[in-house]
């Protein structure tokens, strides 16, 4: 079970949603100054994604979790990361699989699966934690969705 605090965004939405999930998954960081993680290792990342807005679906959901884990986690988990060529990529630091561009990558899918919603929740952030000491959170600039 998750017990984590997460940095709070502060809002005027009704409803605020917080989906965590674990990701055991691999990658590694195709640059000469990521020192070690340079060669292909592993974590177990804890991701959280902050979802509000001020109306609930016919079904009585702001979004359903499980959509969100089928997006994420369907994904990500127990693969390369890598791999996902759609997502990352070796020529563009803006797409090399760090925890700030995977939190950025998990964002923008997030936000176009909620864009398709008819109640339009929005993703606030998402928290990736890679190592117990180490987490990046993404947050969009106001105006850029």
């Amino acid at each position: 079970m998750i017990h984590q605090l997460y940095p709070q965004v502060f809002h005027n939405y009704r409803y605020e949603l917080n989906k965590d999930m674990h990701i055991a998954a691999a990658h590694f960081i195709p640059h000469e100054k990521a020192g070690k993680c340079a060669n292909m290792h592993g974590h177990i990342y804890t991701v959280n994604i902050t979802v509000a807005g001020d109306e609930l679906d016919d079904a009585g959901f702001l979004v359903n979790f499980q959509e969100l884990k089928k997006l994420i986690h369907g994904k990500l988990d127990h693969s390369l990361m890598n791999e996902h060529q759609d997502w990352f990529n070796d020529k563009n630091s803006n797409d090399f699989p760090t925890s700030e561009v995977i939190a950025r990558k998990i964002y923008e899918t997030v936000q176009a699966y909620l864009d398709t919603l008819p109640n339009k929740p929005t993703c606030l952030q998402v928290f990736v934690r890679e190592t117990p000491t180490s987490y990046v959170v993404y947050r969009p600039k106001a105006g850029e969705r």
